[in-house]
């Protein structure tokens, strides 16, 4: 074969290598699943509920009582089974009954009208921000006799009795930043011989779900996030003030030193998660509300702007805001600055601290918005399913944003 055939073969190889390689389909890109995205997808509306349901079984949880030292002992338990390894603050009240939240002053509170009335106007509520609209009296139920159900009646019938108190948390511990941490929080007591599945069954049954998610094997976050059911928010934030007073001063600090444990990490945030379940508008001319949730219902994301720590706050509502933005299925977010009467104020001038809702705490719910808070009727047959996904989108708000602020991912 001379040299020219050679050559021209050769060619016609390389043209024939170079349609068949033109052929072929070009390699597909890889894509990285987002985490967050993943972890988001493991929220059950099912599972939800059924952890509010079983919370119910122990009537409203009053502090000092044998129920709430029950349902203590019932979320430890959980947590365990989920694979978070819990701890308990202890704390003694020689009270039964200590102080009511803090309320403002007489100048800044509003009225009391008569159980029933239409509130007039005022111009601050509790907490800040101006209320309007029809404005209905919501003082909490404090007859047994007023609960329809008589099994319910019976179980919610001890009164509180001072002594030891006992809160439960677990902590998902940072791989690389162990010594820093995320709140997570709500509180299990619950008040007005119902169920307490709203007040606050939706915010324990949250925070739970988020340890069930975070705590599984193939989770990894880089810093600690520390999940914690509060006892005594009823009764004056006694036990966040607790926590407060007794871990502030351990912060950040390796015990043993050298052994890389750090049994109060660094706190770098709060989220408070208090009644999550109802935003049926505000009360109409009649003083009564909707019973149907409302088309335009939303999560509420609150700081106070009075806090020490109010630019930090704001900023960490807003990552929850962006968060519902990008993972929450069904209802938006909303920002406001007028966090109050829940145990995000133990924290809110030491971290940045914010509460979330299904409603404003001072203008709205303090106001008439939610008829079953601290009443007979917060029960879990109150609700619907449109209510308990208002709740579940908050936990997919908190869940999204934590998991970006302690870098998540999954294995």
């Amino acid at each position: 074969m001379t040299h020219g055939r050679l050559a021209l073969v050769a060619a016609g190889l390389l043209v024939a290598v170079a349609v068949a390689a033109a052929a072929q389909p070009p390699p597909r890109a890889t894509t990285v699943p987002d985490p967050v995205a993943t972890l988001v997808s493991r929220l059950d509306l099912a599972s939800y509920k059924a952890t509010i349901k079983a919370l119910t079984q122990f009537g409203d949880r009053r502090e000092g009582t044998d129920r709430n030292r029950a349902a203590v002992d019932w979320i430890d338990a959980q947590l365990r089974r989920y694979g978070c390894a819990t701890e308990r603050l202890v704390y003694e009240l020689r009270a039964a009954e200590p102080a009511a939240v803090p309320q403002p002053p007489p100048s800044l509170a509003a009225p009391t009208p008569p159980a029933g009335a239409l509130m007039p106007p005022s111009t601050l509520s509790v907490g800040g921000g101006r209320p309007r609209g029809v404005r209905v009296s919501t003082t909490p139920n404090t007859d047994p006799a007023n609960q329809p159900d008589a099994r319910l009646r019976a179980l919610n019938t001890q009164g509180p009795e001072p002594g030891r108190r006992d809160e439960v948390y677990c902590t998902k511990v940072g791989a690389s930043r162990p010594d820093e941490m995320y709140i997570v929080g709500a509180h299990m007591d619950g008040r007005g011989f119902g169920e307490a599945a709203n007040d606050n069954g939706s915010g324990t049954a949250l925070v739970m779900e988020l340890a069930r998610i975070f705590s599984a094997p193939d989770v990894r976050t880089e810093r600690s996030i520390r999940f914690i059911l509060w006892n005594n928010e009823e009764t004056g934030l006694a036990g966040s003030a607790s926590y407060v007073a007794q871990r502030r001063d351990r912060q950040g600090v390796e015990d043993p030193p050298g052994s890389g444990r750090y049994p109060e990490p660094r706190w770098l945030g709060m989220i408070q998660h208090d009644m999550m379940l109802f935003d049926h508008g505000a009360p109409r001319a009649d003083g009564t509300v909707s019973r149907e949730q409302r088309a335009e219902a939303d999560v509420n994301i609150e700081f106070q702007a009075d806090s020490q720590r109010q630019a930090e706050s704001a900023a960490l509502a807003w990552v929850l805001q962006r968060a519902n933005d990008k993972y929450a299925t069904d209802y938006p977010a909303v920002v406001g600055r007028h966090m109050t009467n829940t145990d995000s104020s133990s924290f809110m001038d030491l971290v940045p601290s914010v509460s979330v809702r299904e409603n404003e705490r001072g203008p709205q719910i303090g106001n008439g918005w939610d008829p079953q808070w601290h009443q007979p009727t917060d029960l879990f047959a109150t609700y619907n399913d449109a209510d308990f996904r208002l709740g579940l989108n908050a936990a997919q708000t908190t869940l999204a944003a934590v998991a970006e602020l302690a870098t998540a991912s999954v294995r």
